[in-house]
């Protein structure tokens, strides 16, 4: 499954990068981010890897982030795996006329197992969903200083 979502955000290219940049941030944008733990590479460079754990009630999720393109402020890419479940994700930024930046996210699933093929095939739009609320969070986070942590 794939699908694009964009949003505009009311900061420059400069400021979206600086504040995306940042795994201290990522709390203040992921709901229910409970730890990062960095596994190998150069943060945020070309082929690093990070372990990102949430929790959804009672759910726990363990995802595998992959840097596989860095080219700040124009553009970051990578691929997140977790069980039955592979997300390869680019990140485009442009900066508009307002000195504004446009965040472009493709996304691409690829289930690798049945249980996770029936879900995308049962409930698409949550993926889509999850996404743009995620995109929404980072706006809010940048333009209004609003944290969806708790343990802020």
């Amino acid at each position: 499954m794939q699908y694009v979502t964009e949003v505009l955000i009311k900061k420059s290219i400069s400021e979206v990068i600086e504040k995306l940049d940042s795994i201290d941030n990522l709390k203040h944008w992921q709901e229910g981010l409970v730890s990062t733990e960095h596994i190998s590479g150069v943060p945020s460079e070309l082929g690093s890897i990070m372990r990102l754990r949430y929790s959804f009630g009672k759910r726990k999720m363990e995802i595998i982030e992959t840097v596989t393109k860095q080219n700040f402020p124009n553009e970051f890419h990578a691929s997140y795996t977790t069980k039955g479940m592979r997300n390869i994700q680019e990140n485009y930024f442009k900066s508009t006329q307002e000195n504004y930046t446009k965040w472009t996210s493709k996304n691409e699933f690829q289930p690798t197992s049945f249980k996770m093929s029936a879900m995308l095939f049962l409930m698409p739009t949550a993926f889509k969903k999850q996404t743009e609320t995620y995109l929404n969070n980072f706006k809010n986070f940048v333009e209004n200083g609003i944290s969806v942590s708790t343990s802020v």
